[in-house]
């Protein structure tokens, strides 16, 4: 039996007005920084499964600087109703607030096939730090079927607008030499900030496999790929320190 579940975060300074929790998410209030407010999102039960309509809101109200994080990496699999699994993330930071979206990996277990939209809004003086990891198949084994999107606005303005599909049903050449190459992570990292207008990020290549780009929204992507999750993880963090967050 599918499952349609939403989870809820808002934070307003250092309180947490909002953090409800339904089917597999049980987000808990941890530990965090001082003028920080964290938030981690723990699994309850296994999930996305095929079939299954699920969706994370968070929301940074004006001043409020959030961190949002999981508790461990979230694992696609397939499941008895047929049809895709479908995941959705949206997120919002008001004027003058700090939004850090870090979750654990996604990976993309064979068999499955998981439709997942991030949808973000900015106002103009909000910030975002936003990482994506995902692992094309378990150990040994092939992926399942995945398609992401990503949407960024700030002050009402697109700042960026991908699709990516991997997996038999995205179209082919997906894993060839222009593409993955055969590598089975593949992840990005989106920092937008008030502060790249006066000072775009410089373009620089961070290794053989990925690459820091300035956006004109403005802001600074990094996309690489990597043999598994944790030289990618290596190469976020490093692309994280290098733009100062």
């Amino acid at each position: 039996m599918s499952v349609t579940a939403t989870a809820r975060i808002v934070a307003d300074g250092d309180r947490l007005p909002v953090l409800q929790g339904e089917g597999p998410f049980a987000p808990r209030r941890t530990r965090a920084a001082a003028g920080r407010v964290r938030v981690t999102v723990v699994g309850a039960m296994s999930a996305p499964l095929g079939g299954d309509r699920l969706a994370v809101e968070a929301e940074a109200r004006p001043g409020t600087r959030l961190l949002v994080d999981s508790a461990a990496a979230t694992l696609a699999l397939p499941g008895r109703d047929a049809g895709p699994a479908h995941y959705d993330v949206r997120l919002r930071a008001g004027e003058g607030a700090e939004l850090h979206w870090l979750p654990e990996q996604l990976v993309s277990a064979h068999g499955s096939e998981l439709r997942m939209r991030t949808t973000v809004e900015l106002a103009a003086t909000a910030r975002l730090v936003l990482r994506e990891e995902q692992v094309l198949g378990r150990h040994g084994e092939e992926p399942g079927s995945l398609t992401t999107r990503l949407t960024v606005r700030r002050a009402g303005r697109l700042v960026l607008d991908q699709e990516l599909a991997y997996g038999p049903a995205a179209p082919g050449g997906w894993d060839g030499p222009a593409v993955l190459a055969g590598h089975r992570a593949v992840g990005q990292l989106l920092v937008v900030a008030p502060g790249f207008e006066d000072k775009p990020a410089t373009p620089e290549l961070l290794g053989d496999t990925a690459v820091l780009t300035p956006l004109a929204g403005p802001g600074a992507l990094v996309s690489a790929v990597a043999p598994d999750a944790r030289a990618l993880r290596a190469v976020l963090d490093q692309a994280r320190a290098l733009l100062g967050f």
